[in-house]
């Protein structure tokens, strides 16, 4: 009796079992963050389709469970797998084995194991995750996914192909209904022109535009070197057009453009930037600033516009131009195609300093390669206190000591030197001529100057008293000839040689008027001389003009002295008188 009491409870404990099945222990996912509304109607049901067998035992906790071709159907949405656990009281599944989620709106989700909610309309993929719909292939190992707000969202790592380009990321959320998915972390998104690395972006599938909300680094494939770096922008992969908001920098042709808002296009290799625009050169040691910049990648060339400015640093020394606009550019050398030549425009009221050399003109073009400077449209260069003027001046620096060999000046050309720049009197060594060629030696001072056509000098004349071993004025010497041989001393301008058609005359100083020591076009410009570099970001500096002392008393006692003899030959005169 007491055996068959023992079975009658077992059997009637595992009856109870069967009909009292243990409910399914859900992901918290599956718990909607807001509570149902208390008047909200009740949610449709999971309806079982089709199965070959249906099942009830021990196996999965008493549920019943369906086997071979089971199909479950949900508002629209239809659910394959080999096996289904469905757990009716709580309208909930379970599904196992090449599993197969299709939506009404065309997407199609593929796994080794599904759970779905029939309440909450979420779901969980799991095992070789492959969500697919027309626009792109997203695979993982496991993937949520909500019906309710259409989007499926994974963090364990996964990849998405759309046809273009191949995306690898950690966590990624994917809005079926506008198509943008949305990554978290780190990402890439590669393709077979380029590869964009970074941190949270947004790209919308329909577009293809990507947005960037961290540093990203988009590569171009074919030229590793010429890459687009931003913190903040957009991409758009169809017409290959970046438009960059922080932080941003364009690296083409190993050079670098930064702005506060840029634009670039890697098909036509056009770019623009505005507010704080830098062009950096490393390899010309060189960058330019200003407030707008353009770059034409395949010209290899850049204008900068709104007070823009260049800077070249040099061994010893460093370069600066300014101007209205400046473009750079480079081009292959023509004795060494492989080889390319850099050259430096600047174009209305520019400007140019070095340490040793100031230059002011209409427009200003550097040779950087071969250190050929031209200089159009009033040209004017000064060079350790002595001054060059005329239609056009051309500048030939030293590569290698970086200082200025010689200059040839075209048309009207015009040298003026003080004779002593520690006095302030109005005395200036000046040599002109059609065309000059000036000559540079130690410590980058002009040495000598050869003028041709219509040469002329005027220059101040010293000797050494044999007394006093002091330098005392001669006076003042006027050379007109077809050629003239200068040299340019500490204080003194000396006519070496003097050809074809030549006069020169010395006048002591009381015997030279004033108005004949300089030449009528003499114009010595301290208004707008460039003292330091800064002095080139203005139109001019507007010094005050120097007032020098005109140094007329020797001249003016002799002509007292002349006055006074007229007036005694005159007083010797008989008068007439008339009666």
């Amino acid at each position: 009796m007491r055996l068959i009491f023992v079975l009658l409870i077992f059997i009637s404990t595992f009856t109870f079992a069967q009909d009292n099945p243990k409910p399914m222990q859900k992901d918290p996912y599956f718990t909607p963050a807001t509570a149902p509304k208390t008047n909200a109607p009740p949610a449709d049901k999971v309806k079982h389709v089709h199965s070959d067998e249906l099942r009830k035992d021990e196996k999965y906790e008493g549920n019943n469970y369906f086997v071979g071709n089971v199909q479950f159907e949900h508002q629209g949405s239809i659910l394959n797998a080999d096996l289904v656990i469905f757990y009716q009281d709580q309208n909930f599944v379970k599904a196992i084995g090449n599993v197969k989620l299709q939506n009404p709106d065309g997407s199609v989700i593929t796994a080794e194991e599904m759970e779905y909610d029939g309440n909450t309309q979420r779901g969980i993929a799991r095992k070789n995750v492959v969500l697919t719909d027309p626009k792109q292939t997203i695979r993982t190992e496991v993937m949520y996914y909500d019906r309710l707000s259409n989007q499926a969202y994974f963090n364990t790592g996964g990849t998405i192909t759309d046809g273009q380009s191949s995306m690898y990321t950690k966590s990624a959320t994917y809005f079926l209904d506008t198509k943008i998915v949305d990554f978290t972390g780190r990402v890439k998104i590669d393709s077979k022109d380029y590869i964009i690395e970074g941190d949270n972006i947004k790209q919308n599938q329909n577009t293809k535009v990507a947005e960037f909300f961290g540093p990203t680094t988009i590569t171009r494939r074919d030229n590793p070197k010429n890459r687009v770096y931003t913190e903040r922008g957009t991409y758009n992969s169809n017409t290959k057009e970046a438009f960059l908001k922080k932080n941003s920098k364009i690296f083409y042709n190993d050079k670098i453009l930064t702005g506060d808002d840029m634009y670039y296009n890697q098909l036509t290799g056009f770019g623009k930037a505005t507010g704080n625009v830098t062009l950096d050169d490393p390899m010309e040691r060189r960058w330019i600033k200003g407030g707008y910049g353009e770059i034409f990648e395949k010209k290899d060339s850049a204008m900068m516009t709104k007070n823009p400015y260049a800077v070249k640093a040099l061994e010893k020394d460093s370069m600066y131009f300014a101007a209205e606009k400046i473009i750079s550019f480079q081009k292959p050398d023509s004795a060494d195609i492989r080889k390319k030549k850099s050259f430096l425009r600047a174009f209305r009221k520019a400007r140019m300093y070095k340490s040793n050399a100031q230059g002011r003109a209409d427009s200003i073009a550097f040779d950087e390669t071969d250190g050929v400077m031209h200089m159009f449209r009033e040209p004017i260069l000064w060079s350790n206190g002595k001054q060059v003027t005329g239609d056009k001046v051309e500048a030939y620096f030293n590569t290698q000591t970086e200082n200025i060999d010689s200059l040839k000046v075209i048309g009207n050309a015009f040298a003026i030197s003080k004779v002593d720049s520690l006095s302030m009197k109005d005395e200036f060594n000046q040599v002109k001529g059609k065309l000059m060629t000036v000559y540079y030696g130690e410590e980058n001072n002009i040495k000598e100057a050869k003028v041709i056509g219509n040469a002329q000098a005027i220059s101040y004349s010293d000797d050494v008293n044999a007394e006093t071993k002091e330098k005392e004025r001669i006076g003042i010497s006027l050379t007109s000839c077809g050629i003239i041989d200068a040299l340019f001393e500490e204080k003194a301008l000396y006519v070496v040689e003097c050809n074809i058609g030549a006069t020169s005359d010395t006048y002591p100083m009381s015997k030279i008027e004033p108005d004949r020591r300089k030449f009528p076009d003499f114009n010595w410009n301290t208004k707008d001389r460039i003292m330091k570099w800064q002095d080139i970001l203005v139109d001019t500096p507007n010094y005050p003009e120097i007032k020098y002392e005109s140094d007329d008393t020797l001249y003016n006692q002799a002509q007292e002295v002349i006055e006074k003899e007229k007036a005694k030959e005159e007083a010797k005169k008989p008068k007439r008188v008339r009666r």
